[in-house]
């Protein structure tokens, strides 16, 4: 569900209007910060990318392209992005998602409720072994930042 639009600071959205329909719709309007091309630029390209996909999916698929844009936003979401160096679906949720083709792959599993889990009195836990997957430093405002990816 669409919480929030992200728009530059144009007279037009922040006219009473658009105030009125992004309350109508329970959305919020956030505005990029004023000279800082880069988020506006963000935004931009991922404008671009969703105008690309959307015609070759009306292309492939008959009927209106609003039916089908839950499958745009899967595609979208689960191919790789060259900024973050993975799909967004895996940086929000730390794993690749699991599609329709994939769910072979799963396994069964069973949810317990509350009353099923054992507490342990010591309050100790099981240690599971950790394996770095990747290492990279970033420098944001003169400061090294490490960014590890653990497995």
């Amino acid at each position: 569900t669409l919480s929030a639009i992200v728009s530059d600071r144009d007279l037009r959205f922040a006219s009473c209007f658009w105030k009125g329909l992004q309350k109508a719709w329970g959305t919020r309007l956030k505005f990029c910060t004023a000279f800082h091309p880069q988020i506006d630029g963000q935004s931009e390209r991922t404008i671009q990318t969703l105008e690309d996909m959307l015609p070759s999916c009306a292309l492939e698929l008959t009927g209106n392209w609003d039916d089908y844009i839950c499958l745009v936003e899967f595609a979208y979401n689960n191919s790789w992005h060259a900024s973050i160096k993975c799909a967004p679906f895996e940086m929000l949720y730390g794993r690749k998602c699991r599609a329709p083709i994939c769910w072979d792959q799963v396994g069964e599993h069973v949810i317990e409720g509350p009353e099923m889990i054992q507490i342990r009195i010591d309050l100790s836990y099981v240690k599971e072994p950790e394996a770095i997957l990747d290492h990279q430093d970033r420098v944001m405002r003169k400061k090294i930042i490490p960014f590890v990816k653990i497995v």
